[in-house]
């Protein structure tokens, strides 16, 4: 798909049927989320793959916005591993994993899978529920699958601000 029809094409979808994304196709997300930049490459990110009936149990747990998925992606930074900026009030955790979350969603708009990108849980609980390393801090989950029939994009999907509104050169 060329990349503009990506960009354009990609939704959040909230209705799946349940399939699990197949192999060839979850490689390929997951091989664009580790091209994807990171602060001096640190490469902090920590990418689960959920798809067994007990794993998403404990997802349906964290958060009612599976939608049906069969496939959901942790995404989650080593808070141990980051890097540092000017000013010490920020690091490149967030910024790094959010990189890769969105690649792992467009690569999946590329090879036919729908996505959403879920952040109505809980980071803490949802580390502790997952078992996760305690230097590991979840960003977001990432919905992945197949849209059951009839699912279609928000009708505002289309809908965007012109330049003018969102962007000031200085």
């Amino acid at each position: 798909m060329e990349f503009n029809e990506v960009i354009k094409d990609r939704y959040s979808c909230k209705k799946f049927d349940g399939r699990q994304v197949e192999k060839e196709q979850l490689e390929s997300i997951l091989e664009a989320g580790r091209l994807a930049p990171t602060a001096k490459n640190l490469q902090e990110q920590k990418i689960y793959v959920v798809q067994s009936a007990e794993g998403l149990a404990k997802i349906d747990k964290l958060t009612p916005c599976r939608y049906g998925a069969g496939t959901v992606l942790v995404v989650a930074f080593d808070s141990k591993n980051v890097f540092v900026y000017p000013g010490e009030k920020r690091d490149s955790g967030v910024e790094d994993a959010s990189i890769v979350a969105t690649h792992l969603m467009l690569a999946a708009t590329n090879v036919g899978v729908d996505s959403c990108w879920i952040n109505f849980f809980d980071p803490e609980v949802a580390a502790k529920e997952l078992e996760l390393p305690e230097n590991e801090e979840v960003l977001m989950l990432l919905d992945l699958g197949y849209a059951a029939d009839g699912t279609r994009p928000l009708a505002n999907h289309g809908q965007r601000k012109p330049l003018s509104e969102t962007v000031r050169y200085l």
